[in-house]
């Protein structure tokens, strides 16, 4: 279960600090997808964490463009060992594990034609998307961040446990999050034009 190997993943986090590239190194062969489902998980909780939106969000641009060109990754140095508070980072990553294990349930092998091969540059694409809507400057913004990590969660739960309706819901929360940022755009936009006549 997803659950369990997240879990596991941020249970040998060790020490004050930790990179991208210890968890990446700790995360195996299904590496790329965990890191992305990791990624999301603080995004989860009404929690801020300073940095952590670029890095994860970044992230998991680079290793979806990686998986697009059926390649392993490539990764900045900046972003590989940018220092995190594993104090700070590891309590939300447990709250978002307990969001995880509650899908977990639901989840069962289904429409494998989501999930296949034939599919791969479509999901890759549309994970990638989802991660440069959470990197956007909308951290002060309620759900900003939550809307998109749904998004990614759903899609990478759907890649890893081979679950095509968690595929089409991961899809289905991306295009609400970008309704939600054309509704923020415009409310901006029309305050605008009211303010400045």
């Amino acid at each position: 279960m997803l659950s369990h190997l997240l879990t596991t993943l941020i249970d040998d986090i060790d020490g004050d600090t930790v990179t991208l590239r210890a968890l990446l190194e700790a995360s195996g062969r299904q590496g790329m997808l965990l890191i992305c489902a990791l990624s999301s998980l603080p995004f989860l909780i009404p929690v801020s964490i300073p940095g952590v939106s670029t890095v994860f969000g970044a992230a998991i641009v680079l290793l979806a463009c990686a998986l697009f060109l059926n390649r392993l990754p490539w990764l900045p140095q900046r972003i590989l060992d940018k220092p995190l508070d594993a104090a700070k980072l590891k309590p939300v990553l447990h709250k978002g594990v307990a969001v995880v294990r509650r899908i977990d349930r639901w989840v069962q092998p289904r429409w494998p034609a989501l999930t296949g091969w034939t599919m791969l540059r479509v999901n890759s694409a549309v994970l990638a998307f989802g991660g440069l809507l959470l990197m956007a400057p909308l951290g002060p913004i309620p759900f900003s961040n939550t809307a998109p990590a749904v998004g990614i969660l759903l899609l990478t739960v759907g890649l890893v446990q081979r679950d095509g309706l968690f595929v089409l819901l991961g899809y289905l929360g991306l295009v609400l999050s970008v309704a939600y940022f054309s509704v923020l755009g415009y409310l901006a936009w029309a305050g605008g034009s009211m303010l400045w006549g």
